[in-house]
């Protein structure tokens, strides 16, 4: 069910309150462009600065707008584990169809502990994809971990932005092929689909759905020389997106675009106006932007 590209999507806002009019507008564009599946309210959603209602309702919004054309994996990850479960519980009463748990930041957990929390979050009863970003979460779920979290029905696979392409196979040898492994991250995503990887969870999904979608299906048909003409018309635009924070990034793209606002809440702020020149740049030379 999980593969592909699946756009980590942004939260628009609208005079600081969400644009859930526009929010849908961009789940129904992403469809039609080919993207396979949704993922609201991660990190790119800006989901830290979200009330827990707002959380709520962008993910119900994803599940209404989508309405089963794809899968929609809701971002459902907090350091608490009771947070976690009570957010969990929502995705899966909003009708989502997996929950993406990011490993718990700043308390820096032993693996036991990452064991714990985990297990918890799949006693919903929702599928759970694991997020493991060492450079953000400050803990590195180690492959024997993931191994042991695997046994359990509930825990599917893992969006892995440890840019560690290694890690790929090494995961796929521990947790067995059928374990889903998607790229948390835009440029090593094609080396990441060589190694074993099935799809990724995109920034650059949202301002280029098609070139990723299209860029993924390659690499799932065996093309790579196909899928390397698209990532070199998409490498100057990751590497813009992600010049300052990539959900900044992501949402001047899609301004450009007349998608939504490039508003952001702080701590964030609009991206500079040398990468804002960036980014246009690379729109154009992948051929999004006259």
């Amino acid at each position: 069910m999980f593969h592909g590209s699946l756009p980590a999507l942004v939260t628009p806002f609208k005079d600081g309150e969400l644009d859930l009019e526009a929010f849908e507008a961009l789940v129904n564009w992403q469809i039609e462009e080919g993207s396979s599946g949704l993922v609201p309210v991660g990190t790119t959603g800006e989901s830290p600065t979200l009330t827990h209602d707002e959380h709520d309702a962008v993910v119900a919004a994803c599940v209404k707008a989508a309405a089963g054309r794809v899968p929609v994996v809701a971002g459902a990850g907090s350091n608490s584990t009771r947070e976690t479960v009570r957010l969990v519980e929502a995705a899966k009463s909003a009708g989502a169809d997996a929950a993406l748990v990011v490993t718990p930041y700043y308390n820096k957990p032993t693996q036991a502990g990452l064991i714990a929390h985990f297990e918890a979050a799949a006693e919903v009863g929702l599928p759970i994809i694991i997020y493991n970003i060492p450079p953000r979460s400050v803990i590195d779920m180690l492959p024997g971990t993931m191994a042991e979290l695997s046994k359990n029905p509930n825990i599917v696979g893992v969006k892995d932005a440890t840019a560690d392409l290694a890690r790929v196979a090494i995961t796929r040898q521990m947790c067995g092929p059928k374990f889903i492994q998607l790229s948390g991250e835009d440029p090593t995503a094609v080396g990441y689909n060589a190694m074993g990887g099935v799809g990724c969870i995109s920034v650059t999904a949202n301002v280029a759905p098609r070139l990723c979608a299209e860029m993924q299906a390659a690499t799932l048909a065996g093309d790579y020389p196909k899928a390397l003409e698209y990532q070199d018309r998409l490498i100057p635009l990751h590497r813009a997106i992600f010049a300052e924070p990539g959900l900044c990034g992501a949402k001047y793209g899609l301004s450009l675009l007349g998608r939504c606002d490039e508003s952001v809440r702080r701590p964030h702020v609009q991206v500079s106006d040398f990468v804002k020149n960036q980014i246009e740049d690379a729109m154009r030379f992948a051929g999004i932007l006259n």
